[in-house]
């Protein structure tokens, strides 16, 4: 029953995609430039900026780079990528060849070129995707080739292992770049199987496996010391549920791409994520390790990524609970979050009352992505 059930959600998250998600964001969400703006007010006009950041060009890169491989409006969806790739490719660059922060949202220019190792990370997958189409799939893997050469040269971190999350390193370590990095090492090996992609995934999975998850009851820390130990107080006890989840669907994914069993640690960080959710399947932005929320605040992503997580557990296992669970986070997005004009209310507070007055566009990665699992594990 569950299964059919997630079958029907399949096909009506295909629906709110093609008829108001894509429409939309093609519609109000890019500027003559071809930039993609930081947000859309709730009247679906930019949000005022004079900046707009490297990342949700990544990212929005991404969405129509999906909504082509969909089928969605092809000369549209191509039409925006194209223009996002000969952004990241080319003014969102820095002089170390490495992706900036922050561009003009007029010009285009790069106003902010401070290294992010997040940015990178997501300039790295946007290229990834845009590459498995529409392409043009040279110029993409090229420049994202460049990237991860200039990557290892300045930032690669051969003592301690990973990268740093800036230049200088900073003085706190964070697992989060470098999750998403893993991200787009697999995105890059779907095309570049012996272009060394999953020996740097590899590399990723270990720190993962060895030190991010090195601290009580063996769930995912977020903040370290330069080594990779674990730091006292709060950074240390405090932990996201969503990133919890997001590794799940992470690990399963690596697990493909290696041909290889999934890592012990998907169950066991699954298994704590469900302990966090409130009564009703939500879930919350941070909480102790032993499950009090700290935050019970509530944004769009960890919902998107509750769904991921459910949908990896389903494919790996086909039972029925797991479906259960992914119709019941489909149904808190559509239901809650996701407006029926194709955006978003991206954060709830703990009592539900609202607390976005805008709809960043940053969000709809995650939600693209989400849904593109879901059509994808139920063949919808």
């Amino acid at each position: 029953m569950s299964v059919s059930a997630l079958q029907r959600r399949a096909r009506e998250a295909r629906s709110w995609l093609f008829d108001s998600c894509f429409p939309l964001w093609a519609d109000h969400g890019v500027n003559e430039a071809g930039l993609f703006p930081e947000a859309l007010t709730t009247s679906l006009d930019d949000a005022t900026v004079d900046t707009t950041r490297v990342r949700v060009q990544a990212r929005q890169t991404y969405v129509f780079a999906e909504a082509w491989r969909m089928g969605w409006k092809r000369d549209t969806a191509a039409r925006l990528v194209n223009a996002g790739v000969a952004t990241l490719a080319g003014p969102a660059l820095n002089p170390q060849g490495l992706t900036g922060r922050a561009l003009s949202y007029t010009t285009g220019q790069l106003t902010d070129p401070t290294f992010d190792l997040y940015d990178n990370a997501f300039t790295l997958f946007a290229l990834a995707e845009a590459a498995r189409g529409p392409g043009p799939a040279e110029h993409a893997l090229t420049a994202a080739n460049g990237i991860l050469a200039n990557l290892d040269r300045e930032a690669h971190d051969r003592v301690n292992g990973g990268y740093a999350e800036a230049l200088p390193p900073p003085a706190q370590r964070q697992q989060n770049p470098h999750m998403h990095l893993l991200e787009a090492c697999l995105s890059l090996h779907t095309l570049q199987p012996d272009g060394g992609h999953l020996a740097r995934a590899d590399e990723l999975a270990s720190l993962f496996e060895t030190k991010f998850t090195a601290g009580d009851q063996g769930l995912l820390g977020e903040f370290f010391a330069p080594d990779w130990s674990p730091l006292p107080g709060d950074a240390s006890r405090i932990v996201e549920p969503g990133h919890q989840f997001e590794w799940v669907w992470l690990l399963h994914a690596y697990a493909r791409a290696r041909g290889e069993a999934v890592s012990a640690s998907a169950e066991r960080l699954y298994a704590y994520a469900l302990t966090t959710l409130d009564v009703e399947g939500r879930a919350i932005q941070t909480a102790a390790r032993g499950g009090a929320p700290v935050d019970a605040s509530r944004r769009t992503w960890p919902q998107t990524e509750a769904l991921k997580a459910h949908l990896a557990m389903l494919e790996a296992r086909r039972d029925e609970r797991y479906a259960a669970a992914a119709c019941r986070s489909f149904d808190i997005l559509m239901d809650e979050y996701l407006t029926e004009d194709g955006g978003w209310i991206d954060h709830f507070g703990a009592d539900g009352a609202i607390l976005s007055s805008s709809m960043p566009a940053s969000t709809g990665y995650h939600v693209v992505l989400a849904f593109a699992e879901l059509i994808r594990v139920m063949g919808a």
